[in-house]
């Protein structure tokens, strides 16, 4: 990470902060499944089954914040170097939009109608520019789209998006008006209501949903872990990198629309592009299902039992002091805490006691700690008596609360 600070300025500092966190990632799994099968297990901690689990959970902890750790590093320099992509991405729209210009110009002649229309995209592009300047060390263009959970955010892509159509347009009607290219051009609302309509929509879709998944992650509703950086699938996937249908309706159907009314303002550039009213119900229709699923997304970690782990061949008992529990459950493991840093912070809280969850290695991952169930040795600290046992996942949010029984 900190070389990735060092080198802020040179082009190749990202790609090498990727590759040296795809080299420690391909050392920790390679750790993980030698362990797994019980190589490089010290010969003091061998011959205890305890200990030595104790000291591979210890060790892979330490691999993981490593990883951890680069992984951070590369991100950063990652939002740095993307900076420039972003802006190649703008310039690079006004060179394709000159070149189209130019094509389409070939037996028609070149008009006023053009000139403006590539005007307004140089106009649009310095500000995005500036902005993209000011906010280089987060993105660049991309910096108001991403969530505080270092997501790129559907909500906020897709308005933005609408944002920048609508601009572009006044800009070119105005433009074409400042020009004498046309007499009069078509700002009236029979004109311009639906396209009024879908970019107050979708600016009101992205306002709500922050709205509520903050509320909710507030509310300990909704568990939300830190990405090491955005990447392009956060648009259309959750946040286990799955596809996520709601958001990919919600963009797909948002961004055929929006390819409409371009068309639309090409083909009638004399006035504000007009979306069809039956396409506005459509756009409105991926709005609230993706509201709707936003709301309703998550939910709190709750433990249902716990119960003394049991070992084939071992006599049933009550749970004493060293033994091992087995906490039943769901939602231990929130989306996107898949990686082995998260799992570390895993905390199972047995009266005053803090227990952090080991890490049990198996080949191509690990059999504890799962989304569903925790196994944990219980602290010598903790005095025979009724006691609470509660979980804190890695994102924070506490469980519900069970009493359970420990004897001498």
């Amino acid at each position: 990470m900190q070389e990735a600070r060092q080198c802020h300025d040179h082009a190749g500092c990202a790609e090498s902060g990727r590759a040296g966190h795809r080299r420690a990632v391909a050392a920790f799994l390679a750790r993980r499944d030698e362990l797994a099968v019980g190589e490089g297990v010290p010969a003091a901690v061998a011959h205890s089954p305890g200990a030595s689990r104790q000291w591979v959970s210890e060790a892979l902890a330490q691999s993981a914040r490593a990883v951890a750790a680069r992984g951070l590093g590369a991100g950063e320099a990652w939002l740095r170097r993307v900076r420039s992509a972003t802006l190649g991405v703008v310039w690079g729209g006004v060179v394709a939009l000159l070149l189209a210009q130019a094509l389409t110009a070939i037996g028609g002649g070149w008009t006023g109608a053009r000139t403006a229309g590539l005007v307004a995209a140089v106009v649009l592009a310095v500000p995005l520019t500036v902005a993209a300047h000011a906010h280089r060390a987060r993105g660049g263009v991309l910096a108001p789209l991403i969530g505080e959970d270092n997501r790129l955010s559907t909500s906020r892509a897709v308005a933005a998006g609408w944002l920048l159509l609508a601009v572009y347009t006044v800009l070119f009607l105005a433009l074409r008006l400042a020009t004498g290219d046309a007499d009069r051009v078509g700002l009236g609302v029979r004109h311009g209501a639906g396209l009024l309509t879908v970019f107050a929509l979708t600016a009101a879709v992205s306002v709500a949903a922050r709205r509520i998944v903050w509320g909710r992650v507030v509310g300990q509703r909704l568990q939300k872990v830190r990405a090491d950086r955005p990447r392009a699938a956060d648009l259309l996937c959750d946040d286990n990198g799955r596809a996520a249908l709601a958001d990919v309706v919600y963009v797909l159907v948002a961004g055929a629309v929006l390819v409409l009314a371009a068309v639309r303002l090409g083909r009638s550039p004399d006035r504000l592009p007009e979306v069809p009213w039956s396409l506005v119900l459509l756009v409105a229709f991926a709005a609230a299902a993706y509201l709707a699923v936003t709301c309703t997304q998550g939910g709190r970690p709750t433990i249902f039992s716990v119960v003394r782990s049991r070992e084939v061949g071992d006599l049933d008992a009550p749970i004493r002091t060293g033994d091992d529990i087995e906490i039943r459950g769901a939602g231990f493991v929130p989306p996107g805490a898949l990686g082995p840093d998260p799992l570390t912070r895993l905390v199972v809280r047995v009266g005053a006691v803090h227990a952090h969850v080991p890490l049990i290695p198996v080949p191509g991952g690990f059999a504890n700690p799962t989304d569903s169930v925790l196994t944990v040795p219980l602290p010598v600290d903790v005095e025979p008596g009724r006691v609470e046992v509660w979980v804190v996942t890695a994102s924070g949010v506490e469980t519900n609360r069970v009493t359970i029984d420990v004897v001498d």
